[in-house]
């Protein structure tokens, strides 16, 4: 396989007037800008609708978009919406995503233009084909029936017809504007890998439309919760609250809930990656009404037998695995039974010269980047660190004036079959375009770049490191 390169960048960070990053004019923009740089992948976060932090790690369904992707202009162009109603989803704020009002006003604006489809058989017939998807328009209608409630209080059980054929719509709208833009990537050359959250909400479509695959109690709440153990991001380890699976009863189904999972989202991208791969070997297990992740334990995955059954849809598609964290030997056995390149982040290895992240270190095998979307930006990080740390990094890079570029150009030409740069680490940006800080809620998941920003990308540059390190 020809070694490549690519570009990390959220959908939600793209330029445009909308308050957020969605599938318009900017994504076609942006795949043209990346590809006449010389890289062949771009890599997104989860694409599932997100809870009230912006998470898109947790989400009301795994089967189902985030509507403010759509974008607003082909509703218009469409007839949907007037030009009054267009320009009132501007928000002159291109800096960072304004969810505050997205909320107010974008769900709003979609079923308004969801009321006006004449022709309702193109949507009926993708919902036909993608039931989970529609489980995920009912699900969401019947939250809207029952007062924005969690599922295991709902009292209503059947939804209004109207709210309901306005999610089916909006879920309509969202495949059909990506296809747009992932057939686009396609044609130039582009592969798209997307992320798969390990865990998913306990206020979802996923547990409310299958509860006995989690470990719940008689009123369907979660017993035990996910989370990771104090490590290198949180002192206290993080408290993710997620429920966690019940892996004895989905293993007597061949796992078949995780296959569908998987299929769908094999749909969507060209390759994934699996968040936390860690839990497939063995997950942290938290008691429910724990304050922090400190008081939890070990406890065993499905192992080798999850990935079997992951073999029938892999196919051509790439799949990979984050294993960072707290790595043992069961994750190591695991990961290379799977044969999925690994994870490796530069900003995790200065000091430690024999340290696997360090590109001197890397093998074949491995997605490295300078930086992932839970890191500071590499900039971020060196202006962050001691004096003899940053002594240390600017010995190893050996590129004093800018040490992103230094760290970007030691990942281009080190083995790893994949390297992988935040956007903000090929611009040289600091702390301030951060994207999240891991066991905080507040500031993150808004990062978006400007067209100008994006337009001053060294094209020329970056295309002649691709091209002299073979990528």
């Amino acid at each position: 396989m020809k070694k490549q390169s690519g570009v990390l960048l959220p959908v939600f960070s793209l330029p445009g007037p909308y308050g957020c990053g969605c599938f318009g004019e900017s994504a076609f923009h942006w795949i043209d800008k990346i590809r006449e740089a010389g890289f062949s992948i771009w890599q997104v976060l989860p694409f599932g609708m997100t809870d009230d932090n912006n998470s898109p790690y947790m989400s009301y369904s795994s089967f189902g978009g985030n509507p403010f992707f759509i974008d607003p202009d082909a509703l218009y162009d469409q007839g949907l919406v007037t030009l009054e109603e267009l320009r009132s989803q501007m928000v002159d704020y291109p800096y960072l995503c304004r969810y505050g009002i997205l909320r107010d006003s974008r769900l709003a604006f979609l079923k308004k233009a969801a009321s006006r489809v004449k022709d309702r058989a193109p949507v009926r017939k993708f919902m036909k084909e993608n039931p989970f998807v529609d489980g995920t328009c009912r699900f969401l209608a019947l939250k809207e029936k029952n007062s924005g409630k969690k599922w295991n209080e709902w009292e209503e059980t059947e939804p209004d017809k109207d709210e309901y054929f306005a999610w089916q719509f909006i879920q309509y709208e969202f495949h059909r504007q990506w296809q747009l833009v992932h057939d686009y990537a396609k044609r130039k050359g582009i592969t798209v890998i997307g992320d798969l959250p390990f865990y998913v909400s306990q206020d979802s479509f996923d547990v409310w439309s299958s509860p006995d695959q989690f470990l719940l109690d008689e009123r369907y709440n979660p017993t035990h919760v996910a989370g990771v153990p104090p490590d290198y991001f949180a002192k206290d380890g993080q408290l993710w609250g997620n429920p966690l699976y019940n892996w004895e009863k989905m293993e007597k189904s061949g796992f078949a809930w995780w296959k569908k999972r998987m299929g769908y989202m094999l749909t969507l991208f060209d390759g994934i990656r699996i968040d936390h791969f860690r839990a497939v070997s063995a997950f942290w297990k938290i008691p429910a009404g724990e304050k922090t992740a400190i008081n939890g334990c070990w406890a065993p995955g499905p192992g080798r037998k999850l990935i079997d059954a992951f073999r029938e849809f892999e196919g051509e598609k790439l799949i990979l695995a984050e294993d960072l964290g707290i790595i043992d030997d069961g994750t190591r056995e695991v990961l290379e039974y799977s044969g999925y390149p690994g994870m490796a982040v530069i900003q995790f290895g200065f000091g430690e010269p024999d340290s696997p992240h360090l590109p001197h270190n890397y093998k074949e095998n491995l997605i490295a980047y300078t930086g992932t979307h839970d890191n500071d930006t590499f900039t971020g990080f060196f202006w962050h660190s001691s004096d003899e740390m940053r002594k240390t990094i600017l010995d190893y890079l050996g590129e004093p004036r800018d040490p992103a570029r230094g760290a970007v150009r030691a990942l281009m030409m080190s083995p790893a079959k994949i390297v992988v740069f935040p956007l903000q680490d090929l611009l040289g940006f600091g702390s301030d375009t951060r994207v999240n800080t891991p066991g905080t809620s507040d500031g993150n998941w808004q990062y978006r770049v400007t067209r100008d920003q994006m337009d001053s990308l060294d094209v020329r540059e970056l295309s002649h490191m691709n091209n002299i390190y073979a990528r």
